[in-house]
């Protein structure tokens, strides 16, 4: 599906117009994607609970159609969460929109995945008990990586994509359930399993049970991940936003202009960000 947004022309957005009227939009079906169909965009998606952006993505088209859209980031998650971490609605609203992956579930139902084979192969190499032996552990991992490559390798890479990643994690199980599910990153903001300790999770087990159920939980570990990081969340306050993409996306943020896309996001939603108290 396409995404769809303010300056937009053409069919997709003749037949955009068409479904919103069918919910009372009222709109000239003249496949012009201007501010009234931007407006009925954002009051359709405060009517359905969805994050109230009026850009016409995936989940407004799903929800359109008559999906069941229970599972999806709703938009007083992004209210509270602005609260939360003391920072303006529109900067919660332009990290959402750059740094999720648009939907945190795959179209068989399961969440998106990672499966990083090199963090394996350290969860693996690393003493967890006083009585473990670091040499010993570092020598079963090569010996893994030698026999599965695939999934347990000092260097990253081996990405199968989409579902095939959660059969990769399952054979990763098979060998080290901790250490696999520790190796992982999850949902649409792709928090790795092993920060879940630090987020305040019981177990990686029941992170990973949490990024499983919507993307409310996924939306929240994100939040944790922020809140644990002071220099993070400093830096969203401040709207420096090359030091926010440096903090979550690595050292070569720019090179996918992380920084570029954060600022003109914020400078979108600033302009256009709705009043979510009084919806």
């Amino acid at each position: 599906m396409s995404i769809l947004r303010h300056g937009d022309r053409g069919q997709e957005v003749r037949t955009l117009q068409q479904r919103l009227n069918q919910h009372g939009a009222g709109l000239d079906p003249d496949g012009d994607f201007g501010d009234a169909t931007e407006a009925a965009v954002r009051n359709y998606q405060r009517r359905v609970g969805l994050v109230i952006d009026g850009i016409a993505g995936t989940k407004t088209a799903l929800a359109l159609a008559g999906a069941d859209c229970s599972n999806l980031l709703q938009h007083t998650l992004l209210v509270s969460a602005a609260a939360r971490l003391g920072v303006e609605l529109a900067a919660v609203m332009a990290v959402n929109e750059v740094e999720s992956l648009g939907s945190g579930f795959l179209d068989n139902g399961k969440p998106k995945i990672l499966f990083e084979r090199h963090i394996m192969y350290r969860q693996l190499s690393t003493p967890r008990a006083p009585g473990d032996d670091a040499v010993d552990l570092k020598a079963h991992a090569d010996q893994l990586a030698v026999a599965q490559p695939n999934l347990v390798n000092a260097k990253p890479g081996g990405y199968a994509g989409g579902t095939a990643e959660h059969q990769r994690l399952a054979n990763a199980r098979l060998i080290d359930d901790l250490c696999a599910l520790e190796s992982a990153s999850w949902g649409a903001f792709q928090v790795m399993g092993y920060h879940a300790i630090r987020l305040g999770y019981q177990s990686v087990t029941d992170f990973a049970d949490r990024m499983a159920r919507d993307e409310n939980e996924q939306f929240e570990a994100f939040m944790r991940f922020i809140e644990a990081d002071p220099t993070l969340l400093k830096a969203l306050k401040g709207k420096k936003w090359a030091a926010f993409a440096k903090g979550y996306n690595g050292p070569n943020y720019a090179r996918n202009l992380y920084d570029t896309k954060l600022e003109r996001a914020y400078q979108r939603h600033a302009a256009g960000c709705p009043i979510p108290e009084a919806a």
